[in-house]
């Protein structure tokens, strides 16, 4: 069992966790981000005796995640796991972003020791409310003794970053992903080991979120007319992440108005829109999901920015 004497940093963001709504049976008009994270914390008689410290780094519904908040968020879990006594950082978090956010921690961090994401699909209010218990065993998981990285603790499945996707829109158990273990009678149960990242650092975050690089989101379809892209190279943006059919397949008008793009200077990478799955025969290495690789080409064109300035 951890010792006592190790600290667990609880960071609130917000989201559905945080959310509260005017009648308990109430699951879907609620408003998220209502509730401090010292609340959260204080309501779980479970956490009592632990060595905890918890702060209100934001209060958002992650929808609106923000490259503002992530900087913060960054900065914040890199500043803790620096501390000696502290073993391991928590995150609550919205689920609709959390594997964007999730991922970037990954890429950026590589931590040696636990940092948890934890999240609800319902409201703190609700008779269903499932916040407390991911909330618990999401301080279990980062005070379990060689714990390390950065997972999401959810439904009482542990998952790795890496290739984590919100799957659902309503179940409880609405994660899918690489699971590296589940929690049972208060227990992190590891299955597997999970890759590690490279670290890129959490230093080319410092750069003005006003001025990080534009990446939109594009998927190929029926019909696809290459006016959007177009309209988003004539915009400004520096990079394209395009979800193709099947394999990385483009409609003909996707790939006509990608080559457009190209050669105004827009960084263009392909992965796929199926659920799972990475694209086979991809020039370089991609996450898997649309979501974390347009995180990935985020980070790739932030890392050369940063060079350029330096």
């Amino acid at each position: 069992m951890p010792s006592s004497s190790c600290i667990t940093v609880v960071l609130g963001t917000g989201g559905t966790i945080a959310g509260t709504a005017a009648r308990a049976e109430e699951n879907l008009a609620y408003r998220a981000a209502q509730l401090g994270v010292d609340d959260l914390v204080a309501a779980l008689p479970a956490l009592a005796g632990v060595a905890l410290e918890a702060q209100q780094l934001a209060q958002i519904d992650s929808k609106d995640m923000s490259h503002a908040v992530w900087q913060r968020l960054v900065r914040a879990v890199a500043a803790q796991l620096a501390r000696p006594a502290v073993s391991g950082v928590v995150v609550t978090h919205g689920t609709d972003t959390l594997e964007e956010t999730a991922y970037l921690l990954h890429r950026l961090l590589a931590p040696a020791k636990p940092v948890v994401l934890t999240a609800a699909m319902r409201p703190a209010t609700s008779l269903q409310a499932d916040g407390p218990q991911n909330l618990a065993d999401a301080v279990m998981v980062a005070r379990t003794p060689g714990a390390r990285g950065v997972l999401a603790v959810i439904g009482g499945r542990v998952f790795g970053a890496d290739g984590l996707r919100k799957a659902d829109a309503w179940r409880l158990d609405a994660f899918d992903g690489l699971q590296v273990g589940v929690v049972e009678g208060g227990r992190w149960r590891q299955s597997c080991a999970w890759p590690a990242a490279d670290g890129l650092g959490p230093s080319i975050v410092e750069l003005d979120p006003e001025i990080w690089p534009r990446v939109a989101w594009v998927s190929s379809h029926a019909g696809f007319d290459g006016a959007q892209v177009d309209a988003l190279v004539a915009a400004g943006f520096d990079g394209l992440l395009v979800a193709g059919t099947g394999n990385g397949s483009l409609h003909a008008g996707l790939e006509a108005a990608l080559e457009r793009a190209r050669a105004a200077g827009v960084a263009v990478r392909v992965t796929t829109r199926c659920a799972s799955g990475r694209v086979v025969g991809a020039p370089e290495p991609q996450p898997v999901g649309a979501a974390q690789a347009r995180v990935a080409l985020l980070l790739e064109l932030l890392a050369r920015r940063v060079a350029a300035r330096s």
